[in-house]
């Protein structure tokens, strides 16, 4: 082999070493473009669970603020009911009042979700229904609902508070 042939395949070969580190070069500053990304969207993913955390703790502390400002006037006009000096002469028009504070209440409720669940005269459900007792009757059906002592509520869909109730049974013979 003659020098030339000597010289022109060690320039070959460190040609073809210089591509090869070129060529991995790039693909080091590539995996390191890709882990600067990774860590910054991890740090990303981080701050957006600490802030829904936070949200959610916020949402469920203050959830029942609406609601809460809303009572507020209902509250105002049975501590004015309660400031009055009732008198015989007034007592109709104090009834009144607080029979319009009761139904601006249950408006309230209503708008907010808080159903009342109907329940005198119908079929005891254990669902919706705590039994206090049952007591012999004819004017209603056997295993419905006679009196109601605390009435049952629901919020959308949900029972929020079972009513507590007589239910209704043949009368022995």
């Amino acid at each position: 082999m003659s020098d030339h042939d000597q010289a022109s395949e060690k320039s070959s070969v460190n040609g073809a070493d210089k591509h090869e580190i070129s060529e991995l070069e790039k693909l080091q500053a590539e995996a390191e473009k890709y882990k600067n990304d990774f860590l910054y969207l991890r740090a990303e993913f981080e701050n957006y669970k600490r802030h829904a955390v936070k949200e959610r703790s916020d949402l469920m502390k203050y959830a029942g603020e609406r609601l809460a400002k809303d009572l507020l006037g209902i509250v105002d006009n049975f501590d004015r009911a309660l400031s009055l000096e009732v008198k015989p002469e007034s007592l109709d028009t104090y009834v009144k009042g607080v029979e319009m504070t009761s139904k601006e209440l249950k408006s309230l409720l209503d708008k907010h979700g808080i159903k009342e669940i109907s329940s005198e005269k119908q079929p005891f459900d254990p669902a919706i229904h705590e039994a206090l007792g049952s007591e012999p009757t004819d004017l209603i059906p056997d295993g419905h609902v006679l009196r109601v002592f605390e009435k049952p509520y629901k919020y959308h869909d949900k029972i929020l508070r079972v009513g507590r109730v007589i239910i209704a049974r043949k009368p022995e013979a």
